[in-house]
């Protein structure tokens, strides 16, 4: 067992139970209890379970089942396109009976899976550029249905999964210039195809001053609130921006913010030395695993986190755009963290089985 990891990623759910506190404190003043807190200590309980079912079951036999997991996934991001239900200008919900789910969070999870299986099959080191095209056309399809959505952020994630595991694979630096190259040269065409609210937070993020009681509002508040938290911050439910709603999707997209207002900037840089920790600790998983297909899933989840951690952290600082890609453990939301505790029971699984090899 990691208990390093266990006990970071333990850390960060509990920090992120104190933000979600704070952050919705004026509905549970509303209401009489903090229906938030509740509900994400209700399925961190019920995702314990999960971790431990993953990491009960012997990550090999995922091979067995991944085409079927493709195709769900397939169905689950086709079932949103066709019946989502539609909330601030996006169909990425599916709502059965009282219950709302974010399948385009899940397939996350069954991104890695489903492309670390279908990689391992591949030859051992991939070192031709037509080695990659069967791959990039497997996460394609999946990568389309999530833009449409649209639901940029996800697409980015799968992106981000997609490129840790090409370079285990051998993929060359050398080809990543020839894309970037490729896609600079494709910048007119991608800004045409990009929604027009896409276009405006890439406007706005260059300047939000542009629009800022509409695009750049978010942006300008979440700035706000990290800058007056100063060394130590205000306290804890003392934020101006976040207790007077200045800040929106504080419990959420922007609960980093949170963190800067009410524990300042010792409080936002042990933060960060945790996911500092949960990287090191998974790369250390995939570095160790004892065949390729541990380490693909390993490098896999390693690149998932390390991107929203980076892009959320950067979209709430304002030196990124915003895309609505939550903060793993500390955003408030059941389909998130579901996906990252099946991810945690992963590199636990792969980690024991690496540990009964060395014994």
């Amino acid at each position: 067992m990691d208990w390093i990891l266990v006990l970071t990623v333990a850390a960060l759910m509990v920090t992120g139970l104190i933000l979600i506190g704070s952050a919705t404190h004026a509905d549970a003043v509303a209401s009489g209890q903090n229906r938030f807190v509740l509900r994400q200590g209700l399925f961190i309980g019920i995702n314990i379970a999960v971790v431990i079912f993953m990491m009960r079951i012997d990550y090999h036999s995922l091979t067995a089942i991944s085409k079927q997991l493709y195709i769900f996934m397939l169905v689950l991001l086709v079932a949103v396109a066709l019946f989502g239900h539609t909330s601030l200008g996006a169909q990425r919900w599916i709502r059965v009976g009282p219950v709302t789910f974010q399948p385009s969070e899940f397939s996350k999870a069954l991104m890695i899976i489903c492309l670390a299986s279908f990689l391992d099959k591949q030859r051992e080191y991939m070192d031709s550029l037509k080695d990659y095209l069967a791959p990039m056309a497997f996460v394609l399809v999946p990568f389309v249905l999530v833009l449409r959505q649209p639901d940029l952020g996800t697409a980015l994630v799968f992106a981000s999964i997609a490129c840790s595991m090409f370079w285990v694979c051998g993929f060359k630096v050398k080809w990543i210039g020839i894309a970037g190259a490729i896609g600079a040269c494709s910048a007119p065409l991608l800004w045409h195809l990009l929604h027009e609210y896409q276009r405006n937070r890439i406007r706005v993020f260059l300047d939000p001053e542009l629009d800022p009681y509409g695009a750049g509002y978010h942006v300008i508040q979440s700035k706000i609130a990290i800058g007056s938290g100063m060394l130590f911050g205000k306290g804890w439910m003392q934020g101006t921006q976040s207790q007077l709603s200045f800040l929106p999707e504080n419990h959420t997209d922007f609960i980093f913010a949170v963190a800067g207002e009410e524990f300042g900037f010792i409080g936002v840089t042990i933060i960060l030395l945790l996911y500092l920790v949960l990287i090191w600790r998974a790369l250390r998983i995939a570095l160790n695993a004892e065949d390729r297909f541990g380490q693909l899933l390993a490098t896999g989840v390693t690149g998932m986190l390390l991107f929203h951690v980076l892009v959320n952290v950067g979209m709430t600082a304002g030196i990124m755009p915003v895309t609505g890609v939550p903060l793993p453990f500390l955003s408030y939301g059941v389909s998130s963290l579901t996906t990252n505790m099946v991810m945690v029971g992963l590199l636990l699984n792969i980690h024991m089985h690496q540990a009964r090899l060395q014994f």
